[in-house]
């Protein structure tokens, strides 16, 4: 069983990743993407929360299932 430490290191590195990943595409911004990743941004705030929230799930997933370790799902 993970301790509390590891299981909060994880949570700190995917929030870095969402951070990083949010900042490149403009996930979440009122101006689109010009990386050409992610879907066109939302003008509502709902919208925009839950492609965070989204996106926060699979950085979460990335950094528990790392490449090369069990396969991520859909």
């Amino acid at each position: 069983m993970e301790s509390i430490a590891t299981a909060r290191s994880k949570e700190d590195v995917a929030l870095d990743l969402l951070k990083f990943i949010a900042a490149a595409a403009h996930v979440g911004s009122k101006a689109a993407g010009s990386t050409g990743f992610g879907a066109a941004s939302s003008s509502k705030p709902d919208d925009q929360v839950s492609q965070l929230l989204e996106l926060y799930g699979r950085c979460r997933q990335a950094v528990e299932n790392p490449v090369g370790s069990t396969p991520l799902t859909k």
